[in-house]
């Protein structure tokens, strides 16, 4: 498994609008129809990477203690299934509900929407205030799969917390490691 780390798009930059489609739900959806009253979480996921299934159960929990207060979840799976037939959406579908999913996963065929967000790993998390604008991006947390510290979600829960307090995050944003985008 590649080692791919985030870009680190710079801070207060406005997150770019998308209409995908919802797997889940079988609807397109768009950014303006899924944001938060207080902010957004988007992840790019998928259903193979090893980074990913270590996480999966940790993000459910991170997104169900925030949805209620105004914090949405959104996933993205942008990897080409052609050669990663894994990813498929039909597969895509089965993964939401087998991991108890509570936020739309969201099929970016095209890979445009990555490449708007400079997204380059799996996972990649990009945390917007109610205005859009980015105030966290990076890691979940220092967890990986086989080093022994537990997944907990510490980083981007405290960037949540601090967003939601509207106190400073002073706490070093350390870049995702996960595999890269599976690019057509």
């Amino acid at each position: 498994m590649a080692r791919t780390p985030s870009n680190m798009v710079s801070l207060g930059t406005k997150a770019p609008d998308f209409s995908l489609l919802d797997v889940v739900s079988e609807e397109y959806k768009n950014l303006n129809s899924l944001k938060g009253k207080n902010g957004s979480v988007i992840m790019f996921i998928c259903n193979h990477c090893p980074y990913v299934k270590h996480i999966n159960e940790t993000i459910v929990e991170i997104a169900n203690k925030f949805t209620h207060e105004g914090v949405n979840f959104i996933a993205i799976s942008s990897n080409d299934v052609i050669n990663y037939p894994e990813d498929s959406p039909e597969l895509m579908k089965l993964n939401a509900k087998q991991n108890k999913f509570s936020f739309p996963y969201l099929y970016d065929e095209s890979q445009e929407v990555a490449k708007k967000y400079d997204a380059a790993c799996t996972p990649d998390f990009y945390l917007y205030n109610n205005e859009l604008k980015l105030v966290y991006r990076g890691q979940l947390d220092d967890s990986r799969p086989g080093n022994g510290i537990k997944c907990d979600g510490e980083d981007l829960e405290y960037a949540i917390k601090c967003l939601l307090t509207d106190t400073q995050n002073d706490k070093i944003q350390k870049p995702s490691i996960g595999c890269n985008i599976k690019w057509k």
